[in-house]
């Protein structure tokens, strides 16, 4: 039997005894797992009885693995006895003087549970909800945006370096004086404004003309990926061999068949197509705005105390999961920081942040689920394997076979439950 405290709503200690039976069942236990490897004279390797074990090593050698086995056993009947549910590892208690074989002993066990979520208002909230209209400027802009893709690069003959302009340039960088490696090259190409080069650099090379050379004098960021340039002031001598300016195509049905879209041959044929897919973008992310307002507000207008356990959990899957992205693109998480440009203190900060919020988001979820009814029916799990089925390019049973019913339950719960809260939203 195991008595129950509960320190807050998030948190509650265990009290749980441990008969000698319970414990004599851990040394049992333990010894099974060295008996193999025992040599005492007299008896065959893996062949020695516990007690002549005990006489000659002493019973205490086992209580480490023989404890280890008991809390473990004891702990989880605990938690199932009084219907936990538990959100992180427990804090055990245990003053290994009381420990002695053919006694009883207790131990604690502090652990952080699933909090009770107080529900405010959540059906009904008022949204200004953004149009899902697509004005002529839009299809316009996205048009040009396609001939600005498809636009060729030539010589600019006479003129400047202008602001859009790709220059063909050498440049050696210095800094002190001396020479830094990576700092040099030849007939490199650069977009003007592309923000590719060091903040300043491209902005004085504007009004340079073909031929001609300049030093330019900048200062390396403070948070620079080579810290030996950091915050330093440096020089760069630029030679200038050629500008290059856009020739943007213009919009025709040549223009349109050379595109080479399935069933796009004209320039109206283009406007309405491209009229269609931002009117399908703009509708998809206007329902994901209506989402996260429906579930922000949800959230915030509900109560919950959450363990700081539950929080700390949440945040290291997240870390494990953004390290494991980082190596999917080559990348060291050091590297990934500063891509970021965030330090470790501020992603880990904005982690945490992530991390609750999340937990909130879930909680309220959930509990909205249960006070509304909403459950998953037997044909919405079954469309729900197929949905998986498709998307990972397997037949429907081999999902079945390593998707759990309940977790597939639980997503179309969720997914009912935030459906059921975006509709609801008093729309202005």
């Amino acid at each position: 039997m195991a008595k129950l405290e509960q320190l807050s709503d998030s948190r509650v200690k265990l009290t749980i005894e441990v008969s000698p039976e319970q414990f004599e069942h851990g040394l049992d236990h333990a010894y099974d797992k060295v008996k193999d490897e025992v040599e005492i004279e007299g008896f065959r390797k893996g062949n020695v009885p516990r007690n002549v074990y005990e006489q000659k090593k002493g019973v205490e050698t086992l209580y480490e693995e023989a404890l280890n086995h008991v809390i473990q056993e004891t702990y989880v009947a605990a938690v199932q006895e009084h219907e936990l549910a538990v959100v992180s590892q427990p804090n055990i208690d245990l003053d290994i003087k009381n420990v002695e074989k053919g006694k009883a002993f207790t131990y604690t066990a502090t652990v952080a549970v699933r909090p009770t979520v107080e529900l405010g208002e959540y059906k009904g909230i008022e949204y200004d909800a953004p149009s899902d209209e697509v004005t002529d400027e839009e299809v316009n802009d996205e048009i040009k945006k396609l001939q600005d893709q498809n636009a060729e690069l030539v010589v600019k003959e006479e003129g400047e370096l202008e602001n859009g302009d790709t220059a063909v340039f050498d440049f050696e960088g210095f800094v002190d004086g001396e020479a830094f490696e990576g700092g040099q090259a030849e007939n490199h190409e650069l977009e003007i404004g592309s923000g590719q080069f060091i903040p300043g650099f491209e902005e004085k090379m504007i009004g340079m003309k073909a031929g001609e050379e300049k030093e330019i004098e900048i200062t390396f960021p403070e948070n620079y990926q080579a810290e030996h340039l950091a915050g330093k002031d440096a020089t760069f001598k630029v030679k200038l061999h050629e500008i290059k300016t856009k020739e943007v195509p213009e919009l025709s049905d040549d223009f349109v068949e050379d595109l080479d879209k399935e069933g796009i041959e004209t320039v109206d044929a283009l406007k309405k197509d491209t009229r269609e897919t931002l009117e399908n973008q703009k509708a998809e992310n206007n329902k994901n705005k209506a989402i996260d307002y429906a579930v922000d507000q949800a959230s915030k207008n509900a109560s919950m105390e959450i363990a700081e356990e539950m929080v700390e959990e949440e945040k290291n899957r997240m870390m494990d999961n953004t390290k494991q992205q980082a190596q999917q693109y080559g990348l060291d998480f050091d590297t990934y920081l500063q891509l970021t440009g965030m330090d470790k203190q501020q992603f880990e900060d904005k982690l945490r942040e992530d991390a609750e919020k999340s937990i909130r988001y879930n909680l309220t979820i959930d509990a909205i689920s249960k006070n509304e009814g909403i459950e998953a029916s037997d044909q919405e799990v079954e469309d729900k394997y197929k949905e998986l089925a498709e998307q990972n390019n397997m037949d429907v049973e081999q999902v079945k076979n390593q998707v759990n019913q309940d977790a597939v339950k639980q997503e179309v719960v969720f997914r009912k439950t935030i459906d059921m809260l975006v509709d609801s939203l008093n729309k202005k």
